[in-house]
């Protein structure tokens, strides 16, 4: 082969070639492109890495995707529940063209959807009765209109008991009243005695079609034709035809059902307005009505306060996804030291070791989200017919999800798994490269500076949530609980350092236990912190409502005797006897201790109401009254004033009863003792009068003011001393008790006002209807049944918060074992190899969930109760200068709650010891 070569003049150099010069990219598109090209990589390794360690992956997915799918169920389904103006008029008014409301008999003005109404003169009166001829008259010639009569009372024989159910008087067989309904089976009623029934009904009754169904006081009964489904209303309902319940006068809930031969136009709107007629029309007219047709949404309430409650609860809520997930990520860098270190040694900075850390929260979250959202959108579909039937009771619109709610979910929850990758991102970028290239563990530090700043933000926390208890704010206070619970984030690896010290004088297996937790402090932390945050929300919530409950109970003043029933008559024209009453009560409340009740009223009699009370002396009188505008001096001489001595409840809740009383309702009244009712019944047949607050009281005598109360700022006012008689201890309200003779002599009158019955035990619900169906042929009553105490009952919400934290200790405990089990397993091999029994293995992993949920609970607890003490002070702080006293919130320790949270650690120690395996493994190098 011959190589030709160029010849070269002597002494000639080769210039060397002109390569294109380009022009250096700009910094700032540089640095994008080298911080994209760095994303890039990082997310290739994160999802690479998700598929090696799957088990720590489906973990972290589930913890974040059931509370998104959670969340996506509710967002879904509240959506779907929320009608347009559209459905809403479409569901109310079936095929009909508008529904029309007779409201006023003056001329009203409405807006376009007939939502809302008003009277340009301000005052109104009630329309009369309106007539089909009426209602087609005024909307044209070719009209037509059918009546709907909606919340008719309905009391139905039972197989067990009598049902209330809700009526509903329609003509079904017009199409336009039968557009409201869906028949499911049968026909339309025909006559009177015809009905039909929804299916809630049809099982609540027992019935079938064909069957007959009573009214409970026997005067009617009907046959079941059909069964119908309202879509706005899946409870009890029973459709009637019109002639079964005939028109008593003017009806509020009764409306019209219209078919115009044309369209409902402004015209027609205003010209029924005038006529006081509002009117809801199917497709409103107006530039204003095509604003309206879009529905106004939010993601909270339009109080901003409210608002910023319900994002401080979200964000509580996401601090405890981020706490429960972070052991996971932590492990994980642990077990990739090695990988870290070699990106390190490639030439990768901390920002890059940061960047893949993170590129495992964000792939994770993103996973998390799309499982979650799938998840609870389809199960929020699936279960649309359950939860419109027992949750709402009313059909839902169309299918819709709400993508503003499910986008802004899908953001967090990608931000959470962000944040828990976030303090395991920052270890891995500041370890020691030659360390983890050989394995080696680095041992923990705990800074000074960490600890500072957490008893910082405790000491904060504590002072904002005074502070907001002191203003009433709840937004307030949940900041500075948020900003506790950060500072004892902050303070808990420092605790466990120390914690682990104490170690050295247990047996091996807490040991082992506490020395894990503080070398593996990035996966015990948030572990023990999350159990924190749980317990001491829980019972800083549980100890407020039990201090809240017993406060209420304090401040409440029973209107009769424990158990005593107060029966009112609702019409004045039928009255029962007192032997029909006392044999009701005799046969459904097992007692026969009834007594008539009379009020007083001017005389003559129906000449208007008058206003008896009794006077206190001038000497007793408190000198300040609660409605006045009082300085802080005025407050000062008013607590300082014996005879202002009484607290707020008494204050504002001391009206006096008045009744008129010969002494036999008097013992049933007021719970008085035989030898006190003795006594008032003698200086009652002796004309006087009997008081039930000894401060009335003065020489013998009670001084009685009569005023008529309707007749104006110069009303004529009566006052006269009578003998009277104070009971020594009486229970309920304050009462007034005079004889026939001393309203005879004050110029009264009085008249029937119902009937009080002695019951040892508080009649249940089922003796209460029994009861009034056995009044029924005689009226119908009101019954008022005494408890004897405030009737809220906050048990079962504490129980259920102590429920849900002990569910998040447990949770957090496994996951922490779980973890740990895995992390240590070379030392259980170690363990295995010297010679240890294999049930070590077990009691390891008992210790480890001990020292997990045992000292998450302990600092929850402490946490919980200090954060409750600050809050109650606060506010008892803030009222202590107040006049009236108002009743001091006492400290109350919720026990029921406590009591759960003591024994969750147990269960989640003894789980762990359950599904632990006992056997330690062995493994054999190979060299």
């Amino acid at each position: 082969m011959t190589i030709r070569r160029t010849v070269r003049r002597p002494g000639r150099v080769d210039a060397p070639a002109v390569r294109p010069i380009t022009s250096p990219a700009p910094v700032g598109r540089r640095r994008i492109a080298e911080l994209t090209g760095s994303w890039r990589t990082a997310l290739r390794i994160a999802r690479r890495e998700s598929r090696r360690a799957r088990r720590r992956t489906a973990l972290v997915l589930a913890m974040i995707a059931l509370p998104v799918a959670a969340l996506a169920f509710l967002a879904a389904s509240y959506d779907m529940a929320e009608l347009t103006p559209q459905e809403r008029v479409d569901r109310q008014l079936g095929v009909a063209d508008a529904e029309l409301r007779w409201v006023a008999d003056t001329p009203v003005r409405q807006d376009e959807w007939g939502d809302s109404w008003y009277t340009p003169e301000g005052e109104h009166s009630a329309a009369g009765t309106a007539t089909a001829a009426q209602v087609t008259a005024l909307l044209g010639p070719g009209s037509r209109a059918t009546e709907v009569r909606t919340r008719v009372s309905l009391t139905l024989r039972g197989p067990h008991r009598n049902e209330d159910v809700d009526g509903r008087v329609l003509d079904l067989t017009d199409p336009l009243a039968r557009g409201l309904v869906r028949f499911r089976a049968g026909r339309a009623p025909q006559q009177a005695g015809e009905v039909a029934v929804s299916p809630a009904a049809l099982r609540r009754l027992d019935l079938r079609l064909g069957h007959a169904v009573a009214v409970a006081d026997g005067s009617r009964a009907y046959t079941v034709v059909g069964v119908v489904v309202f879509p706005d209303d899946l409870g009890a309902v029973v459709a009637l035809h019109p002639g079964a319940v005939p028109r008593a006068g003017s009806e509020p809930d009764s409306t019209w059902l219209a078919d115009v031969p044309g369209t409902v136009d402004a015209a027609l709107v205003s010209r029924l307005n005038d006529r006081g007629v509002v009117v809801v029309p199917r497709h409103p007219a107006g530039a204003a009505a095509e604003s309206n047709r879009i529905l106004s949404r939010s993601i909270g309430p339009s109080d901003p306060g409210d608002l910023s409650t319900l994002v401080l609860i979200a964000g509580l809520g996401l601090l405890e996804v981020v706490l429960l997930v972070g052991p996971a990520f932590a492990v994980g860098v642990r077990r990739r030291r090695r990988d870290l270190a070699l990106v390190a040694v490639a030439g990768g900075d901390a920002a890059q070791l940061r960047r893949v850390v993170l590129a495992d929260g964000v792939v994770l979250g993103v996973l998390g989200a799309a499982v979650g959202l799938l998840v609870g959108v389809g199960a929020a579909f699936a279960g649309r017919p359950l939860v419109e039937q027992y949750v709402f009771g009313a059909r839902f619109g169309g299918y819709r999800c709400w993508p503003t709610a499910l986008a802004l979910l899908g953001g967090v929850a990608v931000l959470a798994g962000v944040l828990a990758a976030l303090a395991p991102a920052w270890t891995a970028a500041r370890q020691d490269v030659s360390a983890g290239l050989a394995g080696r563990r680095t041992p923990p530090v705990s800074r000074t500076r960490w600890l500072a700043i957490g008893l910082a933000l405790v000491g904060g926390g504590a002072g904002l949530a005074a502070f907001g208890a002191t203003r009433t704010s709840p937004a307030v206070i949940l900041t500075g609980l948020i900003l506790g619970e950060l500072g004892l984030v902050c303070c808990t690896p420092t605790l466990i350092g120390g914690l682990a010290r104490l170690g050295r004088v247990l047996p091996l297996a807490p040991r082992i236990a506490l020395r894990d937790a503080s070398r593996n402090r990035a996966a015990a932390a948030p572990a023990i912190c999350a159990v924190m945050a749980a317990v001491a929300s829980s019972v800083a919530l549980g100890g407020y409502l039990a201090s809240d409950g017993t406060r209420d109970a304090r401040a409440y003043q029973p209107a009769l005797p424990t158990g005593h029933v107060l029966v009112n008559p609702n019409e004045s024209g039928r009255q029962a006897t007192l032997a029909q009453v006392t044999a009701a009560a005799r046969e459904q409340l097992g007692t026969g201790g009834v007594a008539p009740v009379y009020a007083v009223g001017c005389a003559p009699a129906g000449t208007g109401y008058c206003d008896v009370e009794p006077v206190l002396p001038p000497e007793r009188a408190c000198p300040f009254q609660p409605g006045d505008s009082l300085s802080e001096a005025h407050r000062r001489q008013a607590r300082a004033d014996p005879r202002c001595l009484i607290r707020e409840a008494d204050y504002y809740g001391g009206y006096v009863a008045t009744e008129v009383d010969d002494g036999t309702a008097l013992p049933l009244l007021t719970g008085a003792d035989p030898a006190a009712t003795a006594a008032a019944t003698a200086v009652l047949r002796a004309g006087g009068v009997v008081v039930t607050d000894p401060r009335y009281l003065h020489d013998g005598l009670v001084t009685i003011r009569v005023s008529q109360a309707d007749a104006g700022p110069d009303r004529p006012t009566a006052t006269r001393d009578l003998a009277g008689y104070a009971l020594p201890v009486a229970v309920g309200q304050s009462r007034l008790l005079l004889s026939t003779a001393a309203a005879r002599q004050l110029g009264l009158s009085w008249s029937p006002a119902g009937w009080v019955i002695g019951t040892t035990t508080a009649p249940d619900e089922a003796q209460q209807k029994r009861f009034a169906a056995d009044l029924r042929p005689y009226g119908t009553f009101s019954l008022s049944v005494e408890y004897g105490g405030a009737p809220r009952d906050v048990s079962p919400l504490l129980l259920l918060l102590a429920a849900a934290a002990g569910l998040i200790t447990i949770g957090a405990a496994g996951i922490a074992t779980a973890l740990a089990a895995a992390e240590g397993r070379s030392e259980l091999t170690t363990l295995a190899a010297v010679g240890a029994a294999p049930g070590v293995r077990r009691l390891l992993a008992i210790c480890q969930a001990g020292v997990i949920a045992g000292l998450g609970s302990v600092l929850g607890i402490v946490a919980g109760l200090g954060t409750a003490a600050i809050v109650l002070f606060s506010v008892n702080r803030q009222y202590a200068t107040d006049w009236p006293i108002p009743d001091p919130y006492p400290f109350l320790v919720p026990w029921p709650a406590l009591g759960v949270l003591v024994l969750v650690p147990v269960v989640a120690m003894l789980g762990a010891g359950l599904f632990t395996r006992a056997q330690l493994p062995i493994e054999r190098r190979l060299d």
